[in-house]
């Protein structure tokens, strides 16, 4: 009994890790027959895990979406990252998330084995986290401008009184302000948007068709953008 739990969770981790895979794949990983892997398969959908069986050669499976989050396996340094990751969106610059993120740590942190809870411990007491001073961003505006860059739905919103129409491409954390960069369709170029600036919830328009974007070097492009962009003046001092 204790084997075959074992197994369950070893085949549940695979499942996990890759959206899909061969069923004779799976066994070989796991050192037992297909068959073995079939049933395996139907003891975890037996425990409320939406594992689905994909036709071919041999078979194959995949993890599917299911009505509940079902329990991840995370292995050491994922369990670290996660914990860490959590412990900054706590503190973070997206309003409302501090006390869901503090809820889902407290969870997280009454599994972590000893060994674990040393080195997140010992981060902890290494980093010394800077106060933000940028102002929080609504975490549903992010949510809904996320979903028109992934689908090209272009949007419409009130910005600093005006009303803005854009195609958005990207959505830009500097670690201190959330940003989105966009196609402003009435000036006809690209611009970057302070989203604490939004000042009226956006509403969806037509679909787009995606247009390059304004530079090679995104990275590039958005730095210089976002660093000369509160200064007036710029000036270059040879020496």
């Amino acid at each position: 009994m204790l084997e075959t739990s074992a197994r369950l969770l070893r085949l549940l981790s695979l499942l996990q890790s890759r959206p899909d895979w061969p069923g004779p794949e799976l066994a070989e990983r796991l050192g037992v027959t297909t068959r073995t892997v079939r049933r395996d398969a139907d003891r975890l959908r037996e425990l409320g895990y939406p594992v689905r069986s994909l036709a071919g050669p041999g078979g194959g499976y995949q993890l599917g979406v299911g009505a509940a989050l079902p329990p991840l396996l995370l292995d050491d340094d994922e369990a670290v990252a996660v914990t860490v990751g959590l412990r900054a969106a706590a503190s973070g610059s997206v309003a409302g998330f501090e006390e869901t993120s503090l809820r889902a740590l407290a969870k997280l942190e009454q599994v972590l084995p000893s060994r674990l809870k040393h080195r997140v411990a010992a981060m902890q007491s290494a980093i010394l986290p800077l106060t933000a001073s940028g102002p929080a961003v609504d975490a549903n505006l992010l949510a809904v401008l996320a979903a028109a860059c992934r689908g090209h739905e272009s949007v419409r919103f009130g910005y600093q009184g005006r009303t803005r129409r854009v195609e958005p491409y990207r959505l830009v954390h500097t670690g201190r302000r959330w940003y989105l960069l966009a196609f402003d369709l009435e000036r006809d170029d690209w611009r970057t948007f302070r989203l604490d600036r939004v000042d009226a919830a956006p509403q969806s328009g037509p679909r787009f068709a995606p247009r390059p974007g304004p530079a090679e070097d995104l990275n590039a492009y958005l730095t210089d953008k976002l660093s000369s962009a509160p200064y007036r003046c710029r000036a270059t001092i040879l020496f």
